[in-house]
């Protein structure tokens, strides 16, 4: 079965925190400001034949005014517009979702103008350091590293750069349509990780042995591999207990264990430990191998956008429309277990996913509660019902896809103007989905101007 390689599972969680690549730009800042001047004693970029005339061309004076003119303004300027942009985030979060700040923190454009700023700011201390007079030599020539205060410059000229492209980053960022794109693309990335297994995995039957976590915390991560290799050494199967980002709390089963022969004695403490340092907990969810997280956070957007404070049914839509897409990669052939084989090809590892009926639950209940009185809400779910119905015939879900119908005509019936010949035109569009035609989307609202969606 496909594993996440260990080098891109560390760069991923590196992209996941803030503070990564502008601590590594800091060490890379100092050494650069100490390693820059000695290029310069080198080159003695000081003499009016030096191929090097181009350079920073000032005295000792000149050279610590600009470099500290450097410094004074990018710290201020990072600590201002850092400030600022958490204020606009937040508003933002408590508009659409709190757990957009996690995408924020995930952005690459916040991360690389944060160490532009800072890394600037930490080489232009470290090359000021080495400026000095003759006075302050006591008695030898002033040195004035020319070259690296000219790359100090040009690395200001980059900062003024990259602070308008963030500007100009931050006012897209905060735009529903952009949040509703980045969450839809991290859910993409978790799909694609996720290998359908060939064959319906079984859980072991008889008595197993329950093993309990040590501590608790959302599932964020599972190495199966390294469960793998446990099991395989314990001589048994192991299963799962919790999804990837369900709640576990310390001292309930976090695995259960098999012996082919049925049933384990006593505590198997070492098996227990090994399951508890395989299986990643922490205090908040990550979308890296939890796609449904991704999809909780579209729907708490097009959940707030339905709140009666904001009321704002257009975004809802547009949220709804990422859910379609989402469901529609998720729901084909998805089984409620993963299996994880060792190197003999023996089922060793029972992972529990989240099943297509509870997807669809989590996609469409709170739109659906949400959406009465919304006619252009409901006529969106009708909408992606008629898609999934498409995309998902076949896999068995007919039922499921006919009873949220159900609950949206009833919703469309009972508390909008939406008649019983615009449904009656919904069911048919999702019963010809299933059957493999494909209806045009103006069909789905027959009061609709020719040509226009309904």
């Amino acid at each position: 079965m496909h594993e996440i390689h260990p080098v891109r599972r560390l760069w991923r969680s590196m992209r996941s925190a803030l503070w990564p690549i502008p601590l590594l730009t800091l060490v890379l800042a100092v050494a650069l400001g100490i390693g820059m001047p000695v290029v310069d004693r080198l080159l003695g970029t000081g003499g009016p034949g030096s191929p090097l005339g181009f350079v920073f061309g000032g005295g000792p004076a000149a050279a610590r005014d600009l470099l500290s003119a450097i410094a004074g303004s990018l710290i201020s300027v990072t600590g201002v517009i850092f400030s600022l942009t958490v204020v606009a985030l937040q508003l933002g979060s408590s508009q659409y979702s709190p757990r957009l700040l996690q995408t924020f923190a995930t952005d690459r454009v916040v991360q690389y103008t944060l160490a532009q700023l800072t890394g600037t700011f930490v080489y232009a201390l470290t090359v000021l350091r080495t400026v000095r007079t003759a006075e302050a030599a006591a008695g030898d020539d002033s040195f004035v590293p020319r070259v690296s205060i000219t790359l100090a410059f040009l690395f200001a000229l980059g900062s003024v750069v990259a602070l308008v492209v963030f500007l100009g980053h931050l006012a897209r960022s905060l735009r529903v349509e952009t949040m509703l794109r980045d969450v839809h693309a991290e859910a993409t990335l978790a799909v694609r990780d996720e290998e359908e297994p060939e064959d319906t995995p079984v859980r072991p039957e008889g008595r197993a042995t329950q093993l309990l976590a040590t501590r608790s915390g959302f599932v964020v991560r599972v190495d199966a591999q390294r469960l793998v290799r446990a099991a395989r050494d314990a001589g048994v199967v192991l299963a799962l207990s919790p999804r990837t980002g369900d709640a576990v709390v310390a001292g309930t089963p976090l695995a259960e264990a098999w012996r082919r022969e049925g049933g384990v004695d006593g505590d198997p403490g070492a098996l227990r430990d090994a399951v508890n340092e395989g299986v990643t907990l922490s205090y908040e969810r990550s979308p890296e191998q939890d796609p449904a997280y991704s999809l909780r956070k579209i729907v708490d957007i097009a959940g707030r956008a339905l709140s009666p404070g904001i009321n704002d049914p257009t975004t809802a839509v547009h949220a709804l429309s990422h859910v379609s897409a989402l469901l529609g990669d998720l729901l084909p052939r998805r089984s409620s277990l993963r299996a994880w084989r060792d190197e003999d090809g023996v089922v060793r590892l029972l992972v529990p996913r989240w099943t297509a009926e509870e997807l669809l639950s989590l996609g469409l209940e709170e739109p659906l509660q949400y959406a009465s009185g919304q006619p252009a809400v409901l006529r969106r779910i009708a909408g992606l019902l008629h898609e999934l119905a498409w995309r998902v015939r076949g896999e068995g879900f007919d039922s499921s896809l006919r009873a949220l119908l159900d609950r949206t005509v009833d919703q469309a019936l009972e508390s909008t103007s939406i008649g019983s010949r615009e449904t009656d035109a919904w069911r048919a569009a999702v019963e010809e989905a299933l059957a493999g035609r494909w209806s045009p989307a103006r069909r789905l609202s027959p009061r609709s101007p020719a040509g226009e969606a309904g």
